[in-house]
């Protein structure tokens, strides 16, 4: 069977797509008793040249997620105005090219990690918003804080509430993770529930106000919203597949 081929990716197309994707994220959220303003798509063009960059911008699109530094080097530097995000992993030897491109990076997974982004954007004049990414699913293959250690740390003072407290350029704002591929709605749902606590439990003993949570992507979207994501990460929904 002949696979279906992928329209053209035009500003319009974009837009039918993107639109879509918020009336019905903004649904979940109002059916959850959320204010639908507090969710925000991130849309991800990992795999995607600046030509789809552009016409999305055209379409009206303003927040764009990368999941690699060196690939989305060239988009932002022909892009500047797009308030671009961080989502993959982010290697300590990247750390200066990222705070130099993107607004906020979601995906900080070691105290050691956090400090380094600290040191660097005071040396370089940046003020990055952070998010702690925790590996909620148990995954090997999932980058992300030991879900145990974070929970114990959360409750309590100690190195993570001093290394958020001693980040005063690298503001961190929030909790980020991934549930596992292809599980049931529930199952999504609980994972995106516990970073929930997680967040309001480190907000409540470190003083500090974490408004953000990165949580959901396409397949997850809407469990994510329903449990309080303010930050979606959606690509295929909006771009379709990436190209081969």
């Amino acid at each position: 069977m002949e696979p279906i081929a992928e329209p053209e990716l035009t500003a319009d197309l974009i837009r039918h797509r993107y639109d879509r994707l918020v009336a019905r994220l903004r649904a979940t959220a109002e059916r959850a008793g959320r204010d639908p303003d507090g969710v925000r798509v991130v849309a991800v063009t990992k795999g995607f040249g600046t030509d789809v960059v552009r016409a999305a911008h055209e379409a009206g699109l303003r927040t764009f997620g990368e999941n690699r530094v060196q690939e989305a080097l060239p988009k932002v530097e022909a892009m500047p105005a797009i308030d671009w995000h961080l989502v993959g992993r982010l290697q300590s030897n990247k750390v200066r090219p990222a705070l130099g491109a993107f607004s906020t990076i979601h995906s900080v997974d070691t105290l050691d990690l956090l400090r380094r982004v600290e040191r660097i954007a005071h040396d370089d004049g940046r003020h990055p918003r952070i998010l702690l990414q925790v590996n909620l699913s148990g995954e090997a293959s999932k980058a992300g804080f030991a879900a145990d250690w974070f929970r114990a740390q959360a409750g309590a003072p100690g190195e993570l509430v001093a290394a958020l407290s001693e980040a005063r350029h690298a503001r961190v704002v929030g909790l980020m993770t991934i549930a596992a591929f292809g599980v049931s709605e529930a199952e999504a749902r609980a994972t995106f529930a516990q970073l929930r606590e997680l967040r309001d439990e480190l907000a409540e003993t470190s003083g500090q106000e974490l408004s953000e949570l990165s949580m959901g992507m396409t397949a997850d979207a809407d469990a994510a919203v329903a449990e309080g994501a303010t930050l979606v990460r959606v690509g295929t929904a909006i771009f379709g597949p990436r190209p081969a």
